[in-house]
């Protein structure tokens, strides 16, 4: 007699051979494509193959028909609402799904009762789907605890928000974190590919051409559900063997086709333009060319790293909340992620376009590097080194160093360069926006430090020398 075990490994495997009501509804000619062509096994699944590889922990759970709590991390149209249910099709428990948008405590508390009366009853298991659980708040949150700490329900959360800022240290340390990525364009290929010519979906009616698979799959975005309903809407009216082309999808999800290669010409060519609108200080134009690339589906994460780099090398010192601002940028483009981070890029994109602007970081980096490969180095004074380990002392390490919070203003005249590099000038700061108070700062502070080609300031040389505090101390060091 097979075991529990063994026959959760045969329906992981094969899928369940019964449909239930949400399995009938799935496939009926109603429902939206996206939802007809849901899996019905984990190998139908395309696009997350390290969560449904054999080993992999949610497949252990399916396969062992096991209690389970999973939060399920990832941008829209990823499948965590598929994962769902194909979890509850092949462990053949009962599918609740719940929108953290609309409900509240008492819907969560209802569907709990209901289960657990259910499992009393009948010996049926249920899970519990909550879609956008980080919409929850937190005594929301904590109402799920008892059923998942019970077992009561098996529970499967979705958020598309880092739930490590949006769900609660309980509930996260009760529960399995998976994270999904956006479908790659192959998965994507697939999964039109086989709504196309499958029975549940479009059945072979209609064709679709190479310039709007490449379309639709720019559109999409990594997501497989926008991928389906515009495959869907493109379809519609369509005769018996018709072709969807680029103009038919464009017409049928009234966007413009946008004429982007993401590695090709287009990709080079418009993040150059973008970069340039913004060293040009033309708000408008940048916002034009942001908007290009997230329409054609250029990953986010690149144009991020782009501003990133452009707040320092275009901006720099001239306002230097715009580094800060860049990569607070970034970070919302991996916890948001697109379409809501888009409003992120534009703030950072329009902050760096009417900035002032300054290249002194980057020809200042640029300089120095440039003495260090042509020699104009040297060994670090001794007054500089280390002095914290034991015969630092005997060796010379520290000896004369001044401690500037000793002095007036916290600056002492002491070289602080080797010596091939004395007095060379790496910064040379504008008077764009908030430079010029750095410019004026850098000025008095050089004033005050050994000029070009002096060894002044070297211990012994000058009457400071010895009144500074020596390295004794571990904050003087």
């Amino acid at each position: 007699m097979a075991s529990a075990g063994d026959r959760g490994r045969q329906r992981a495997l094969q899928g369940a051979s019964l449909f239930d009501d949400a399995a009938d509804e799935a496939t009926s000619a109603i429902a939206p494509l996206a939802v007809r062509m849901r899996p019905r096994n984990l190998d139908e699944v395309v696009g997350q193959p390290k969560l449904t590889a054999p080993g992999s922990p949610l497949r252990k759970l399916a396969e062992h028909d096991a209690p389970m709590s999973v939060l399920l991390w990832g941008p829209p149209g990823t499948g965590k609402t598929t994962l769902a249910y194909v979890l509850s099709r092949v462990t053949r428990r009962r599918f609740v799904e719940i929108s953290a948008v609309s409900a509240g405590v008492a819907q969560v508390r209802a569907a709990v009762e209901t289960a657990r009366a259910e499992l009393g009853h009948t010996g049926q298991q249920t899970l519990l789907f909550i879609d956008e659980v980080h919409r929850f708040n937190k005594g929301q949150q904590d109402a799920l605890l008892p059923a998942v700490e019970n077992r009561w329900v098996s529970f499967i959360g979705a958020t598309t928000e880092n739930p490590s800022f949006s769900v609660v240290a309980p509930l996260m340390s009760r529960s399995l974190l998976l994270a999904l990525q956006p479908l790659s364009d192959s998965a994507l290929r697939i999964v039109i590919a086989t709504a196309i010519s499958d029975e549940r979906g479009l059945g072979g009616a209609v064709t679709l051409a190479e310039d709007a698979q490449e379309q639709l799959l720019r559109l999409a975005g990594g997501d497989a559900r926008r991928a389906l309903t515009y495959l869907e809407a493109a379809a519609l009216g369509l005769p018996a063997g018709g072709v969807i082309d680029a103009g038919v999808l464009e017409r049928a999800v009234d966007r413009a086709a946008v004429r982007y290669d993401r590695a090709g010409d287009q990709h080079y060519d418009v993040i150059s333009a973008f970069i340039k609108a913004i060293r040009g200080s033309d708000v408008d134009a940048a916002l034009h060319y942001l908007a290009l690339m997230i329409e054609a589906g250029e990953d986010p994460r690149f144009i991020a790293r782009r501003i990133i780099v452009h707040a320092s090398e275009d901006v720099g010192m001239a306002d230097p909340t715009a580094l800060p601002l860049a990569i607070a940028a970034a970070q919302a483009v991996e916890f948001v992620g697109l379409p809501e981070a888009r409003i992120n890029l534009a703030q950072a994109v329009i902050h760096l376009a009417l900035a002032p602007k300054s290249t002194s970081v980057v020809t200042a980096i640029g300089a120095a590097v440039d003495d260090v490969r042509s020699g104009r180095t040297g060994p670090v004074p001794a007054h500089l080194r280390d002095a914290s380990y034991r015969d630092a002392g005997r060796l010379g390490h520290g000896a004369g160093y001044l401690y500037p919070h000793d002095y007036p203003e916290g600056i002492v005249r002491q070289a602080y360069a080797p010596q091939a590099a004395a007095g060379r000038r790496y910064y040379q700061p504008t008077r764009h926006g908030a430079e010029a108070r750095y410019a004026d700062r850098a000025e008095r502070i050089r004033a005050m430090l050994p000029g070009p080609g002096s060894e002044e300031g070297q211990p012994g040389s000058g009457a400071e020398a010895g009144q500074g505090e020596q390295p004794g101390s571990p904050a003087k060091r």
